[in-house]
C-alpha cells in the first residue's frame, strides 16, 4: 500500500527541514464530496502583510514607471542609443504592459472552478502538509514571502495558487515565461491569476533588465503579494535538481540588502508526483528532440491526458528561511550607504557569494522535502533488472514487493550524499579497518554501482567529446549537438549502453560543474 513505502527524504541535521512525522491532507478529498461551484464562490479572506499599504496593479505599475531607479537608467539608455528620454520611457512602458501580471480575484476564482474539475480527474489526491502550510499563514503577515517551488511540471504553479486560495492565504505573482502569454484566451487569464511573464533571452538588454529588476523589487518593497519564482529556471527535464540561477534571486533579495525591509521570508516547497502530465514529452526532449511551442491549440490537443490517471501529488511546504538571520555576519550591508540607493550597481563578490549559497541552500531543502512513491522505487528496481526478463519472464509480484521494501530501507538509510558515505558503513556495505577497507554487502554495493552507471557513463561522454581535437573555444550550440552525435553513435556501435548520455539537462550539468572547477570559462560575447 502507499502508507508502507511512500517516505521523505531529508538530512537530520538541516534546520530548514520539517519534522519526519509530518502531516500530511489530501486536498481533493473535500473536494469529491462538496460542489465544486459553491468552493470556487467561498469567502476569501485572507490576512494581508502587515507593513503593506493599500496597492493595485496599476499604482504598482505607475510606481515602476516613475522610480530614480528606472529614470536614472532611461536617461543612461537614451544617452547610449541616441534616443529620446521620453522614446525610452515609452519602450519602458511598453516592456512593462508585456510584463506586468493583473491578478483579479474574479479569474482567480475561474481558475479555482477549472482546476477542481481537471484535478479531481488526473490525480488520486494532493497531499499538502498542514504545519508548512500553516507557517506560511503566518510568515505572510510578518514579512514579504517569496515561494521558491521545485520546478518539474507546468501543473506545478497552478498547484501552488490552487492550494493557498483553499486555505485562505494570499495568492502569489507568479514569474512564468513569456512564450505562454502569447497563448490565445489563456494567457490572458494566467495574467489575470497572478502571473507576469519574462522573456527568455534577455542578453544584455540594459532597459528590460532594470524595468524587470525594478517591477519584482517595488512587489517585494511593497509587500504588494508573495512572489513566487523557479530557481531552477527550467523544468527539469530529468525531474532531478537543475542547477540554481541566480538573476531573479539577486533581484527579490536586492530590498533587504539595501535595509528597504527589515527581513525577507524564503518559502522553499517540493512538489513530488507519480507521474507528470508531461512524462512523454520530456522523454522526446531528453533524446533531442525539440520542446514545441506552447500554445492554446496544443493543449486542447493535450486534453487527452484527462482520459489517464496520474495518481497522487505532494506539495510539501518548508520551513521558513530568514534572510535575515541566515546572512547573518555573511555579508556587510554598509557598503550599500556608499552610494545612493536607487543608482544601479553590480553587486559586490562578497554579495554574490551570499546568494548563490542561499540559492543551493533552497534546492537542499527542496530535495530534503521531496515524496518519493512506491513506483520511483519500483521503476528504479524495473530498470535494472535485464530486458529479456521483463518482456519474456517477468518479475514475480512478491519479489519485486521485498526488493522495494529492501531498497525502501536502503534509501532511509543513507539520506543524502554527505552522509552517504559515512552511512555504507553503518548499513554494512563496507567495513573500515585501521589499514583496509573492504567490502562486506555485495548486494547494497552492486545496486549502487548499477543504479550510478548511467550517470558516470552520460559524463564521461561529454568528457570525451570535449577532449577530442577541434576548437578550444566553442558556443553550446556547437557543443551539446556534437555530444548527442557521439552519444548516438556509441549507442548504435553498442559501446554505450545508457541513453541518459543524450539528456540535455545531463551535458547542461557537466558544463556547470566544470566551470565550478575552472577547467571551462564562459565568455559572453
Amino acid at each position: 500500500s502507499q502508507e508502507s513505502c511512500t517516505l521523505t527524504l531529508r538530512s537530520p541535521m538541516s534546520e530548514a527541514g520539517l519534522d519526519d512525522e509530518e502531516e500530511f491532507v489530501d486536498l481533493l478529498d473535500e473536494r469529491r464530496r462538496g460542489s465544486d461551484l459553491s468552493f470556487a464562490f467561498k469567502t476569501f479572506s485572507p490576512w494581508p502583510y502587515k507593513g503593506a499599504l493599500s496597492c493595485s496593479t496599476a499604482d504598482l505599475n505607475k510606481a515602476v514607471l516613475e522610480s530614480h531607479f528606472l529614470r536614472h537608467v532611461a536617461k543612461e539608455v537614451a544617452a547610449e542609443t541616441g534616443s529620446s528620454v521620453e522614446e525610452v520611457k515609452e519602450d519602458a512602458l511598453g516592456i512593462l504592459e508585456e510584463m506586468s501580471q493583473n491578478l483579479q480575484l474574479g479569474f482567480i476564482r475561474l481558475m479555482a472552478y477549472m482546476l477542481t474539475k481537471v484535478f479531481k480527474r488526473l490525480f488520486s489526491g494532493i497531499f499538502v502538509n498542514m504545519e508548512g502550510l500553516n507557517m506560511l499563514q503566518q510568515a505572510t503577515q510578518e514579512s514579504p514571502v517569496i515561494l521558491m517551488p521545485n520546478h518539474r511540471s507546468y501543473v506545478d504553479f497552478l498547484a501552488i495558487s490552487y492550494i493557498l486560495f483553499s486555505y485562505d492565504i494570499p495568492i502569489p505573482v507568479i514569474a512564468a515565461g513569456i512564450p505562454l502569454a502569447g497563448m490565445k484566451i489563456v494567457g490572458e487569464i494566467l495574467r489575470r491569476s497572478g502571473a507576469f511573464f519574462i522573456r527568455r533571452a534577455i542578453g544584455s538588454d540594459k532597459l528590460y533588465w532594470a524595468v524587470l529588476s525594478e517591477y519584482i523589487k517595488t512587489i517585494v518593497r511593497k509587500g504588494f503579494a508573495p512572489v513566487e519564482f523557479y530557481v531552477e529556471g527550467l523544468r527539469s527535464r530529468t525531474l532531478k535538481s537543475l542547477v540554481p540561477k541566480l538573476g531573479m534571486m539577486h533581484m527579490v533579495l536586492e530590498p533587504y540588502f539595501k535595509g528597504e525591509v527589515f527581513d525577507i521570508t524564503l518559502v522553499p516547497v517540493s512538489i513530488s508526483y507519480d507521474r507528470v502530465l508531461e512524462e512523454s514529452l520530456l522523454a522526446h526532449e531528453l533524446l533531442g528532440v525539440p520542446k514545441p511551442k506552447e500554445s492554446t491549440t496544443g493543449l486542447l490537443k493535450a486534453s487527452k491526458v484527462l482520459q489517464e490517471a496520474y495518481g497522487s501529488m505532494h506539495v510539501n511546504f518548508g520551513r521558513p528561511l530568514s534572510v535575515r538571520r541566515l546572512c547573518e555576519g555573511k555579508i556587510n550591508r554598509c557598503q550599500y550607504n556608499l552610494v545612493p540607493r536607487d543608482l544601479p550597481r553590480k553587486p559586490s563578490a562578497e554579495v554574490q557569494a551570499c546568494v548563490s549559497w542561499l540559492a543551493h541552500l533552497t534546492v537542499r531543502v527542496q530535495e530534503e522535502g521531496s515524496v518519493i512513491s512506491p513506483w520511483s522505487l519500483m521503476a528504479c528496481l524495473l530498470l535494472q533488472a535485464p530486458a529479456a526478463v521483463l518482456s519474456e519472464e517477468g518479475l514475480l509480484w512478491h519479489q519485486l514487493k521485498e526488493k522495494t521494501l529492501w531498497l525502501r530501507k536502503l534509501a532511509l538509510d543513507l539520506g543524502d550524499f554527505e552522509e552517504a558515505i559515512a552511512l555504507l558503513k553503518k548499513c554494512g556495505a563496507v567495513h573500515v579497518g585501521q589499514q583496509e577497507v573492504t567490502a562486506s554487502d555485495w548486494e547494497v554495493l552492486s545496486f549502487l554501482q548499477t543504479l550510478l552507471r548511467p550517470f558516470i557513463d552520460s559524463y564521461q561522454v561529454t568528457f570525451r567529446c570535449l577532449c577530442e581535437d577541434g576548437p578550444n573555444v566553442f558556443s553550446e550550440k556547437q557543443l551539446l549537438p556534437a555530444v548527442r552525435k557521439l552519444a548516438t553513435k556509441l549507442i548504435l556501435s553498442g559501446e554505450l549502453g545508457t541513453y541518459e548520455a543524450l539528456s540535455w539537462d545531463v551535458q547542461k550539468n557537466v558544463l556547470s560543474a566544470l566551470r565550478r572547477l575552472e577547467t571551462l570559462t564562459k565568455l559572453r560575447t
